[in-house]
């Protein structure tokens, strides 16, 4: 079955991208394995009118809008192998099955890699997180655990004191130099320098010398890659960002693949649900426009 456009991943950028070309009428195709980036949160939080709502139940319900346009496919499979280009059109595998379409839309999303530390991984989105916007709200100002994992982190321990009491846990990395450890006075962060041992309970740090740190919340600096190779695969050109890799787009949210386009966190280097929406709206008009006029950005 030939398409106007493949979207790999339809979560709150691919849905988002989806309905403007639905309603201008293009056939499109979403693939979809389920496996959001904030499957693991029980709240999404800061973006309007959906503000403390199941992130599932939102896009579940998003899903269902998008479907009643018919001209939307929508495919709950991972996309497996994209090969071709803008003038032949591109083959997408999926399931064992195969299909065609004039543009792609990378809107995957990234997986967050987590310090190694016993414990962490089982609490990531519940007492574990790493965005104080989404999740800093509703630690009522309790006490706030960061954990360095990178050189955002300090960034990260300055920042939150806006949401509680803050302990900077070095766990064995470098201490902060004498600018930022002045920052971090200032802002009324302690800096504990003991390794840290394990995570239990709700959000209780062992330490390796024995004492335990008690705290409402724990954030940490995760490092980030797609979620699928496929772009990688493809050409698409790739970005260094502070919080690891993502394609590199230009201002119209093409890659440098031409027909090839990305949004949402797979082509941002931070972001969250609104940001996602947004930047998924934006490429899915700019999608239309390269249907309509061509492609006209130089590569």
């Amino acid at each position: 079955m030939t398409f106007d456009i493949a979207i790999i991943g339809g979560s709150f950028a691919g849905i988002s991208a989806a309905l403007p070309l639905a309603r201008a009428r293009r056939r499109v195709a979403v693939f979809d394995t389920g496996l959001r980036r904030n499957r693991f949160a029980s709240a999404s939080h800061g973006f309007f009118s959906q503000d403390g709502k199941p992130p599932g139940d939102i896009v579940a319900g998003a899903r269902a809008q998008l479907l009643a346009y018919p001209t939307v496919t929508w495919i709950d499979a991972a996309a497996e192998d994209i090969e071709g280009n803008a003038a032949s059109g591109f083959a997408v595998r999926a399931g064992g099955q195969g299909w065609t379409a004039q543009r792609v839309l990378f809107a995957m999303g990234v997986v967050d890699e987590l310090p190694a530390i016993p414990g962490l991984q089982e609490r990531w989105g519940r007492s574990v997180f790493h965005c104080p916007y989404c999740h800093g709200y509703e630690l009522d100002r309790g006490r706030i655990g960061v954990i360095a994992a990178g050189p955002l982190s300090v960034h990260q321990a300055a920042l939150l004191p806006e949401w509680g009491e803050v302990t900077f846990l070095l766990n064995g990395a470098a201490p902060p130099d004498l600018e930022q450890a002045q920052d971090l006075r200032a802002r009324g962060v302690a800096v504990e320098a003991a390794p840290i041992e394990a995570v239990d309970g709700n959000a209780d740090v062992l330490l390796r010398d024995g004492r335990r740190l008690s705290f409402d919340g724990l954030f940490t600096a995760t490092r980030t890659r797609p979620a699928s190779p496929l772009a990688q695969r493809l050409g698409c050109e790739m970005e260094d960002g502070p919080a690891g890799q993502h394609v590199r787009t230009n201002a119209m949210k093409e890659t440098s693949v031409p027909g090839v386009f990305a949004c949402g966190d797979v082509a941002r280097a931070f972001g969250n649900v609104a940001m996602a929406v947004g930047d998924g709206a934006f490429a899915g008009t700019s999608i239309h426009r390269s249907l309509v006029f061509g492609l006209e950005t130089p590569h």
